[in-house]
């Protein structure tokens, strides 16, 4: 029996710290989670689409037209930051098939379930982002 038909036959499933981690019944619900939210990213992209190009129209107000362009500016710019998350869904959904998904890419240990399911691409354990924050902080201000 295959792991995607296992996880169908148990729709109210949820990883817990319990099980082994990243056994193939965990895999297969953050890969399908994965799927999941980057249809319904494309989905968003698509109808975005739609929108902008019925929402050509002219206004002969300036003020409508600021408003149009100031609501158009701003779609594009949240299409682009899901572009980039797609990119980082793909990525994930590579480490799942090499089997790697769910390890620190810093230390090698579990990231853990709970921030997983938070996050499902996380990349880093809690402490691992905690110090890599850090970093950018103390850089930033210099």
């Amino acid at each position: 029996m295959s792991t995607a038909v296992m996880l169908a036959d148990k729709p109210e499933y949820r990883p817990s710290e319990d099980e082994e981690f990243m056994n193939e019944l965990q895999l297969e619900y953050f890969k399908q989670k994965l799927l999941n939210w980057k249809e319904d990213i494309l989905r968003e992209s698509r109808e975005t689409l739609v929108h902008l190009q019925s929402e050509t129209e002219n206004h002969p107000d300036l003020a409508d037209r600021a408003t149009s362009e100031t609501d158009r500016a701003l779609e594009l710019r949240t299409r682009d930051r899901q572009r980039k998350l797609i990119a980082k869904i793909d990525e994930a959904l590579r480490r799942i098939e090499d089997n790697s998904y769910g390890y620190c890419e810093d230390t090698g240990e579990p990231i853990g379930v709970a921030r997983l399911e938070a996050r499902p691409i996380a990349t880093l354990g809690l402490e691992a982002q905690e110090r890599h924050e850090r970093r950018e902080r103390v850089h930033r201000d210099d």
